[in-house]
């Protein structure tokens, strides 16, 4: 298909909301509140995080001191948990403001091809950057959308904005600006039916839908991603693999990686995967909810890209993860599931055999999980 036969509406400049859409900070608000409930004899589970999305920073502070009926004003709170935020080696702004309410990060110079992946130096790839106490009502109200393009000097129609909420996605709309949505909780994406397009993540963000550079680390069909690890012992999954799809998958437990599933997005990745008595094999991944049969849970299951004589339950295995594929999918037919599961795996055979992705192989995370003589290496 052209660009031209996919473009969907030319855009000057684009508007990202940063918690739970340009960063996942959830993790880091989850940890500080943990540690600073405790004081007041309260244990933080969650359950009003949702009531905190798209307010401002003392909205969100109110709700969580009424809540949890703590004994100190909405504005000492603020004032106790901003150095903890700090801590956490998070932006300069304030504490809310950056995690668990909503800055509102802007671009309009063009140069968004490097916006998703940066991991220094964040500030001068902005050209506005407002945060939600600078403006009078929360999300979604779409004061904070509305006051970004007149600092731009942009029309409305001209932006794009891309959020993970659903307020954020009524503010955007309501502010007359495309909105592109990346839901931020699993398995909602049906209710973000006012969007322009919902995409799973950032990842599969094209940004010349839109009439804007195109990214260029995009490599036969793949996405270079900053390797990442996980490893233990293989364990018996849904039992879906052999029996049902005709691919072997080896399973690893998710204990103790909780923190590494929230950080990834769902989708299919590649890499190699270390046998400790075998050896080193090329591998092709999903992590997700598995959407064609629902799973109840988020796991990740690596597909190790040889033919073994016999099963290797209870074996260390360990994943250095290199690369992206595609977006987790439904499909209307096990057929047709099974058909792009040998898709990805042509893709990430071929991948691995481009040095970019093959001198992985030789990661020391990998190579030190081997025990003794391995006659596939």
């Amino acid at each position: 298909m052209s660009m031209a036969s996919s473009l969907r509406k030319l855009v000057s400049c684009v508007i990202l909301d940063l918690d739970g859409t340009l960063l996942n900070t959830d993790g880091i608000v989850s940890e500080v509140l943990k540690l600073y409930l405790v004081k007041y004899g309260k244990q933080w589970d969650g359950r009003e995080a949702h009531k905190t999305v798209g307010k401002s920073p003392l909205e969100a502070s109110a709700v969580i001191v009424e809540d949890y009926g703590l004994p100190i004003s909405i504005n000492e709170f603020v004032s106790e948990t901003t150095p903890l935020f700090i801590d956490q080696s998070l932006f300069n702004r304030g504490a809310f403001e950056t995690t668990c309410v909503l800055t509102t990060i802007v671009i309009a110079d063009g140069t968004i091809s490097k916006l998703f992946r940066v991991q220094t130096g964040w500030k001068e790839s902005f050209s506005v950057i407002i945060g939600g106490d600078e403006v009078t009502a929360g999300k979604p109200s779409p004061e904070i959308f509305l006051e970004a393009a007149k600092r731009l000097n942009i029309d409305p129609p001209k932006c794009l904005v891309i959020e993970d909420s659903i307020p954020g996605v009524t503010a955007g709309k309501a502010a007359g600006m495309e909105v592109v949505a990346v839901p931020s909780l699993p398995k909602q994406s049906h209710l973000y039916t006012s969007a322009d397009e919902v995409i799973n993540s950032l990842l599969d963000l094209r940004p010349e839908k839109w009439g804007l550079p195109p990214f260029e680390d995009w490599v036969e069909g793949t996405l270079p991603i900053e390797p990442w690890y996980i490893g233990g012992p293989v364990i018996k999954g849904f039992g879906r693999g052999s029996k049902v799809l005709g691919i072997p998958t080896a399973n690893l437990s998710t204990e103790g990686y909780s923190t590494v599933l929230l950080e990834q997005p769902s989708g299919v990745y590649f890499g190699w995967a270390a046998l400790s008595t075998r050896g080193i094999y090329k591998m092709v991944m999903s992590i997700g909810w598995n959407p064609y049969f629902n799973n109840p849970e988020k796991t990740i299951e690596p597909w190790l890209l040889h033919d073994f004589d016999d099963d290797f339950y209870g074996e260390d295995l360990h994943l250095a993860i290199v690369g992206y594929i595609r977006p987790e999918a439904n499909f209307p037919s096990l057929e047709s599931l099974i058909e792009k599961i040998y898709e990805d795996r042509r893709i990430a055979e071929t991948a691995l055999e481009l040095p970019l992705y093959s001198k992985c192989r030789e990661d020391p995370y990998l190579k030190s999980s081997l025990n003794g003589d391995n006659s596939h290496l």
